[in-house]
């Protein structure tokens, strides 16, 4: 729901959306420019907007060839996506230029990626598996593709790290890794998978968690775990989660299933929590699965149209990714609802410079127009905000984590006006 601006001094009408909590103070990494950040056990956007993520996992490395994908998940209402990439030990090796590719996917279709190193899987126990040590030595490699588009990449260490176990050295390995990326400049927040194929089944991840966010001097570690057979009853999935909420440490579910070889999960469970709590969670995955696991597919031979029962239990079930999905501010600010203005309207509206109480708006000239009237939308309804005679303007007296939508007219001599610019959003960080 958007919000018609505020304007005191001009006597506009109030559209209010509910106040949002008090915002948390900036953690330690705040200087971060354009990063994707932890605070207080939450993920935030750059400026300060909560980022809850929803999306489901896009098999890249199996099928480099389906990029159509990427688009076809944002339209089924995802806000994210999860993409596995091959390091060269398990899988073949995910070329540079085809990471620039997935990048400029991701951005090209609003959605925030989240970039997996995958043949870590179950390491100790898959011979065919690599060390977290081994990925950490594949990001390095990447790092000109991946530096500068930190507001909406997420770094997936290492999947799935290590097999079924108590002794597993998780906490040591998987905080060298940390500690390691930092030190060669990755800005990155960075995703750690649970040991146990993800499951953690033994704890060690919910255990020591701490440990390893201590190792991050940034402080933006999120932590993943994989709820498969091992979540199949509400009172497991709520403890295990309810652990890290307790104790202010971000998790999301990197994966998840309606059903699977490894026992039966409590998919309603798992969605049902993340709504309540504001957890991310990626359903696995989107097509592609061997013939005896096709049940994993949420569509069949990648068409959209052709949803599975795990896919429309997902994309449009309760707690499903049409609920409350909300896409990441840096696509909605300055979001245009028509790709070009009329005819005759003012054109490029464009917005910038957002802080939790303004935004400024600028535009071409359009039309014969000598003066311009700044309007608010909410809906089919407008409420004037000012009159102008540039082609710009500050508008002040907005509040914190709202939404607002704005467009503008040309006026002209005779009091004619113009068709209604294409309008633009803004999304205000929190105060």
């Amino acid at each position: 729901m958007r919000s018609v601006l505020v304007l005191a001094m001009l006597a506009a009408a109030v559209l209010l959306l509910p106040e949002p909590a008090p915002a948390a103070p900036p953690g330690p990494s705040a200087a971060a420019d354009h990063a994707i950040r932890v605070r207080d056990g939450r993920l935030v956007e750059a400026n300060g907007s909560d980022l809850v993520l929803r999306g489901v996992n896009h098999d890249f490395i199996w099928y480099p060839d389906k990029n159509g994908s990427f688009a076809a998940i944002k339209a089924a209402g995802a806000n994210a996506v999860r993409v596995p990439l091959g390091i060269g030990h398990m899988f073949r090796k995910t070329k540079p230029e085809e990471v620039s590719t997935i990048v400029a996917l991701c951005r090209q279709n609003r959605l925030v990626c989240i970039l997996d190193a995958h043949d870590t899987s179950g390491w100790g126990q898959d011979k065919h598996a690599t060390t977290i040590a081994d990925a950490v030595r594949f990001w390095i490699g990447l790092k000109a593709q991946l530096a500068g588009q930190e507001d909406h990449i997420i770094i997936n260490v290492a999947n799935e790290p290590f097999g079924v176990g108590a002794d597993w050295p998780w906490v040591q390995q998987t905080s060298d890794a940390v500690r390691a990326l930092r030190a060669a400049g990755f800005k990155h927040t960075l995703l750690v998978d649970a040991p146990g194929w993800g499951q953690d089944e033994a704890f060690l991840m919910r255990d020591n968690a701490p440990k390893v966010e201590a190792a991050d001097p940034t402080g933006n570690t999120v932590f993943d775990v994989h709820m498969y057979g091992e979540f199949n009853n509400a009172a497991k999935v709520n403890s295990y989660l309810t652990a890290f909420g307790r104790n202010r440490l971000p998790i999301i579910i990197g994966e998840f299933s309606g059903q699977h070889e490894w026992g039966n999960p409590d998919e309603d469970a798992i969605m049902a929590y993340a709504e309540a709590h504001d957890v991310g969670y990626f359903g696995w995955s989107w097509s592609g699965n061997e013939k005896e696991f096709n049940y994993l597919d949420l569509v069949n031979d990648f068409d959209p149209a052709n949803r599975t029962a795990w896919g429309r239990r997902l994309l449009t079930g309760p707690n499903g990714i049409s609920t409350d999905t909300r896409e990441a501010t840096i696509y909605r600010n300055g979001t245009a609802a028509a790709p070009t203005a009329p005819r005759g309207a003012p054109a490029r509206l464009e917005v910038t410079d957002v802080t939790p109480h303004s935004v400024r708006l600028a535009w071409k000239r359009g039309g014969s127009g000598t003066t311009y009237q700044v309007v608010a939308v909410n809906g089919a309804t407008e409420t004037l905000i000012l009159t102008t005679n540039r082609p710009e303007v500050t508008l002040t007296g907005l509040h914190g984590a709202k939404e607002y939508t704005f467009a503008v007219y040309a006026r002209g001599l005779l009091g004619t006006r113009s068709p209604r610019s294409a309008p633009v959003y803004a999304v205000t960080p929190p105060g």
